[in-house]
C-alpha cells in the first residue's frame, strides 16, 4: 500500500498537477479573462507593498530558474564544468540566499494582507491561501537546507534531478527515485505540485503575461515641446 501511495505521489500526481496547470490556465483565459489580473492593492499600503514585491519577485524569479536548470540539467553537461557535489553546494548557498530574500518579501506582503483591514476586506480567500501557501512553500525549502548540508557528495541532488527528468520524459520508473530521498524534500515537492494544481484559479495566472516583451521591444521616439527628438 505504501508503494502504491509513493507511486501515486511522485509518478502520477505530478501529471495530474501538470494537466490542471496548463488546462486549467487555458480554460481561464478563454472564460475569464477579466480575472485575468494580479488584483493588485497598491494604493493602501504602498511602501510595505513596493518593498514586500520586490524582494519576494526577486527572490522567486531567481528560486524558479535556479530550480529548473539544476533539476533539468543532465548530469553528462554539467559535469562537464562541476561536480555533483560541487553543484549541490551551488545550490545550497545561492538558492538559501534567494530563499530568505523571498522569504522576507512575502513575510511582510502575507502581513499585510491579514493584518490591515482595508486590505483584508478587499482580499479573497484565494488571495489570502495562495500566499500562505506560497510562504510554506517557502519555509519548507529553506528547511531542506540542514538536509542538504548533511549529504555533501551531491547525492540528493543527483536524486532529485533524476527524478524531474524521469517526470519530464515521461518514464514510469520516476518515483523510484525518491524513495530514500528525506521526507522534507519529499514535503516541498508534494507542496510544489500542489501550488500547480491552484495556479489557474489563482491571481498566480497574471505570471502568463509577464511583459516580457518589453525587454526587446523597439526604442521608442517621443517629441518634447519644441520638436526635439529623443529615444
Amino acid at each position: 500500500m505504501s508503494d502504491f501511495l509513493h507511486h501515486l505521489a511522485f509518478g502520477i500526481y505530478p501529471y495530474i498537477a501538470l494537466a490542471v496547470f496548463l488546462l486549467g490556465s487555458l480554460v481561464r483565459f478563454e472564460r475569464e479573462q477579466y480575472s485575468w489580473r494580479s488584483g493588485s492593492s497598491q494604493l493602501l499600503r504602498a511602501r510595505q507593498l513596493r518593498i514586500g514585491s520586490n524582494l519576494f519577485h526577486i527572490g522567486i524569479l531567481f528560486l524558479l530558474v535556479g530550480h529548473t536548470v539544476g533539476l533539468l540539467t543532465p548530469k553528462a553537461i554539467y559535469g562537464l564544468v562541476i561536480t555533483p557535489a560541487q553543484k549541490q553546494m551551488l545550490a545550497i548557498v545561492s538558492g538559501g540566499a534567494a530563499g530568505i530574500i523571498c522569504f522576507v518579501g512575502l513575510t511582510m506582503l502575507l502581513h499585510r494582507r491579514l493584518y490591515d483591514p482595508r486590505i483584508r476586506k478587499t482580499s479573497s480567500v484565494m488571495d489570502i491561501a495562495i500566499l500562505g501557501l506560497l510562504w510554506l512553500q517557502l519555509v519548507l525549502g529553506l528547511a531542506t537546507i540542514p538536509f542538504s548540508l548533511a549529504h555533501r557528495d551531491g547525492s540528493v541532488m543527483t536524486q532529485l534531478s533524476l527524478w524531474a527528468q524521469h517526470i519530464l520524459t515521461f518514464q514510469a520508473d520516476a518515483a523510484s527515485y525518491l524513495v530514500g530521498v528525506g521526507w522534507v524534500f519529499k514535503a516541498h515537492i508534494l507542496l510544489g505540485l500542489t501550488l500547480f494544481v491552484v495556479f489557474p484559479f489563482s491571481r498566480l495566472v497574471h505570471i502568463w503575461s509577464a511583459p516580457v516583451g518589453y525587454l526587446v521591444r523597439p526604442y521608442q521616439i517621443v517629441r518634447r515641446r519644441g520638436g526635439a527628438r529623443t529615444a
